[in-house]
């Protein structure tokens, strides 16, 4: 039988461009003596996903040079000055055909959220209808586990900065919700004053 696990993908959207950190790249931000790309990428393996799947942008050949991304499916978004809902189509249609039944997504600027949190939600995958997210004292946020079979609806609906927030909230009925507000802390790192977060 094979580990379910490697059944799921881990699915990184780190292309964004960092606006309010005066550009800077959000991936290529360091965290533990590492870029925060790879940073997160140990947390996805750590979680215990299989296949991980990382989709750049702003700046990806500097990101490319100076992350150890070995053994990641990387992607380049060429369109993700448009938002996280073209990387998250990208990222989606990377995985298509791979025989992969469902995506853990994640974000690289919330380095406050460890590898427990991803196993948690893994632990919540049953089949290909999966809909499974972190709860922070009950209120959902990251990550998200999508079995495959609501990936088109996904990518349809993708759009702006929204990400999957749209067709989240239409199957909000479907989301289990796993409580991880124990194991981690889904701060994001968006402006210079949460650059403090980093270590």
């Amino acid at each position: 039988m094979t580990d379910t696990h490697d059944q799921i993908a881990g699915l990184l959207l780190a292309a964004g461009g960092g606006r309010r950190l005066g550009g800077r790249p959000k991936a290529l931000l360091t965290h533990r003596g590492r870029p925060l790309v790879e940073y997160a990428v140990g947390v996805l393996r750590a979680g215990g996903c299989g296949p991980v799947h990382v989709v750049l942008g702003a700046r990806a050949d500097d990101v490319r040079g100076q992350a150890e991304l070995g053994g990641c499916v990387v992607v380049e978004n060429p369109d993700w000055a448009e938002g996280m809902g073209s990387s998250l189509r990208v990222g989606l249609a990377s995985l298509a055909g791979t025989g992969v039944r469902a995506a853990l997504v994640s974000l690289v600027d919330q380095p406050g959220i460890g590898g427990e949190a991803v196993a948690r939600v893994l632990g919540g995958y049953r089949d290909e209808d999966s809909l499974v997210a972190a709860a922070y004292d009950g209120a959902r946020g990251h990550p998200v586990l999508f079995g495959a079979r609501h990936w088109p609806g996904i990518a349809a609906s993708a759009t702006g900065d929204r990400g999957a927030r749209a067709y989240l909230k239409a199957h909000e009925a479907a989301i289990a919700l796993v409580e991880c507000g124990d194991v981690a802390e889904p701060f994001d790192i968006d402006t210079e004053a949460d650059l403090s977060h980093l270590e």
